[in-house]
């Protein structure tokens, strides 16, 4: 890849979260440009010379004057081995152009705003979350959040102090954070699938809310199968894809 499509910045912090998460904080290019919600393509570079690519949501909101990611650790993976290896002060490829489509534009409409998220396909929503749009637009937002465990329940204290922030605290309230685990109960954390609380009626609520096409705007992101199992069981409710062509009421990000 030509140096022109990527520009070289410095790791500003790292911080390990448990033995397979950890947060990465970079400069930031003064022309490098997202909307909240989008990702951009990071490279690390080998003990070879080779340069490994991957995709990766921001954390950090347009605003920030540095980019944060969040990250988990492949066991054997190529990237994710060689990114948890950097110090600060290291040196991380980052392309010029930011990618993605699970933005807030995908939205015509709609009353409430739901974030569904497995591990750290919670990146984007944080990002969406720091900045003014979403609660400018929506009546009451949820942000429902799956781990398998509950120590892999991150950015706690980010969300906490969110409607405390100067610029949201006039939409105080409008927030309600619906923490999931998977595999072990977790005080104050529901037990259970994102898919399964929803066909069961539990999420819903938990939120003190309905998910309908006609008021509930819904982005989802994490694995790939629990992207496809969330849409099904939405689909079945009539709550549809969100195309340029045909708005409809769910959002989704796919990096495979």
């Amino acid at each position: 890849m030509s140096d022109e499509k990527f520009t070289r910045q410095r790791l500003l912090a790292v911080h390990t979260l448990t033995p397979n998460l950890f947060t990465l904080r970079t400069t930031r290019d003064p022309g490098f440009r997202f909307q909240a919600g989008q990702f951009a393509r990071l490279g690390v570079t080998k003990a070879d010379g080779s340069v490994a690519w991957r995709a990766y949501s921001m954390v950090s909101s347009p605003y920030d004057e540095f980019l944060e990611f969040f990250s988990v650790v492949v066991p054997g993976g190529e990237f994710t081995s060689e990114l948890s290896r950097l110090q600060v002060g290291d040196e991380l490829l980052i392309e010029r152009q930011a990618f993605g489509y699970l933005t807030l534009d995908r939205f015509a409409d709609g009353r409430d705003l739901w974030l569904l998220a497995t591990g750290t396909g919670l990146a984007p929503f944080l990002s969406i979350l720091q900045g003014f749009e979403a609660w400018e637009r929506f009546e009451r937002i949820f942000l429902v959040y799956s781990a398998r465990h509950g120590k892999d329940l991150a950015y706690g204290d980010l969300i906490a102090g969110l409607e405390s922030r100067d610029y949201l605290a006039e939409h105080a309230g409008k927030l309600t954070f619906i923490p999931l685990t998977s595999r072990e109960a977790w005080p104050g954390a529901l037990q259970g699938r994102i898919t399964d609380l929803i066909a069961s009626g539990e999420l819903e609520r938990a939120a003190g809310a309905e998910l309908s096409p006609e008021h509930s705007r819904v982005m989802i992101c994490g694995n790939p199968e629990m992207i496809d199992d969330t849409r099904k069981v939405l689909k079945a409710r009539d709550m549809n894809l969100s195309l340029s062509r045909r708005p409809g009421a769910v959002a989704v990000e796919t990096y495979w």
